[in-house]
């Protein structure tokens, strides 16, 4: 019998800040929704030169701030994921870029803020190179748009 759950990746630049997150984020709604049974969820970076790290230490500690569990290992993107997941879900345009480029199908292919309720959010900014508050900013977009997210695919599931 196939796998039925819809298979979600979320996707940043090294998987340490902004994808962990947003994996971590969206485990947490579909989990208070009762419905983590029907996902299949995971994060990968684009790069791979934080394979097997933990987050980012600040993205951590902001996560647990808001009550989320970062406790997984980075891990870069590999081809054999195109057809794994149903929904690649990238933090910005050049991550997605990227990802088009090695060959993933377009329709599965989203920004993360497509989801965003305000438009003038089209990607997540990569807060690594800033201070804590690049954090906080991550994560409230991140929040905005994986409550959209989950709605959407509870309702009508992936529509790549």
């Amino acid at each position: 019998m196939p796998d039925s759950k819809i298979r979600v990746l979320f996707i940043c630049m090294g998987n340490i800040c902004r994808s962990p997150a947003a994996e971590a984020v969206f485990l947490r709604l579909i989990a208070d929704r009762g419905i983590a049974a029907t996902f299949h969820v995971d994060s990968a970076g684009t790069g791979g030169w934080h394979a097997g790290e933990p987050a980012d230490h600040r993205s951590r500690g902001e996560g647990a701030r808001r009550g989320y569990d970062l406790s997984t290992a980075a891990r870069q993107v590999h081809d054999g994921d195109w057809e794994a997941f149903d929904l690649l879900v990238c933090m910005d345009r050049d991550n997605a870029s990227l990802l088009l480029d090695r060959g993933a199908p377009e329709k599965k292919v989203r920004l993360l803020l497509d989801w965003h309720p305000d438009p003038a959010h089209a990607e997540v900014p990569d807060p690594y190179y800033g201070g804590e508050d690049g954090f906080v900013h991550m994560y409230d977009l991140i929040e905005a748009a994986c409550g959209r997210l989950v709605d959407e695919l509870e309702a009508d599931g992936p529509k790549a």
